[in-house]
């Protein structure tokens, strides 16, 4: 079925679960909303909006080999205790936050986290395009905004497309974890290291 924005909107707002959960709730409960809480709930994606300012220092450390031995990941990744560190949930998502990063290749974790020269840049070239296809001065802006997004969504790690599901985003992943293990998980830094590749 077709869900309304205002609905993902409002789904969103009561349970801080991510676009593609919401839609996905929606599209379960037949647009109702209190049925899509339910599924939420049940998911355990809506509780981990709770746990957000919590601390997290414990976690893992992970280094990550693609077979063939041309690309490696480190990542740290953080929960609140040591005892969660140590669970099946827990250490699969750091493993498969891992395997994104050498997958997708993320430039960063955040958008906040890119720095303006690259975003500035990138604008230049969406502009450039934009003008060079015709396009009217006054729907420039728009196709740059647009365009931007688009790149936030592929070099931004918490925004990339789940590469083992294609529903969910990275934030998603995480959300979902963390309701599940009833902790704040936060991915906190990684490296991705490609053979031949300039540091």
């Amino acid at each position: 079925m077709e869900v309304s924005l205002d609905k993902v909107k409002a789904l969103r707002e009561h349970t801080s679960a991510g676009i593609m959960d919401c839609k996905k709730a929606l599209a379960e409960s037949e647009g109702d909303l209190k049925i899509a809480v339910e599924y939420l709930r049940k998911k355990g994606i809506s509780k981990a909006a709770k746990f957000v300012d919590r601390q997290a220092t414990e976690g893992l450390v992970h280094a990550y080999i693609h077979p063939g031995g041309r690309i490696g990941v480190l990542i740290e990744i953080n929960c609140e205790t040591d005892f969660v560190a140590r669970t099946d949930v827990f250490q699969t998502l750091v493993n498969d936050i891992a395997l994104q990063v050498a997958a997708a290749s993320p430039l960063a974790l955040t958008r906040e986290d890119l720095d303006e020269a690259t975003i500035e840049k990138e604008k230049e070239i969406y502009r450039s395009q934009a003008l060079e296809s015709g396009r009217p001065e006054k729907v420039l802006d728009k196709i740059v905004e647009g365009k931007l997004e688009k790149f936030f969504e592929e070099a931004c790690l918490m925004e990339q497309i789940f590469v083992k599901d294609q529903e969910r985003k990275i934030e998603d992943v995480v959300k979902e974890a963390s309701g599940k293990v009833g902790e704040n998980i936060v991915i906190r830094r990684f490296t991705r290291f490609q053979l031949g590749e300039a540091s």
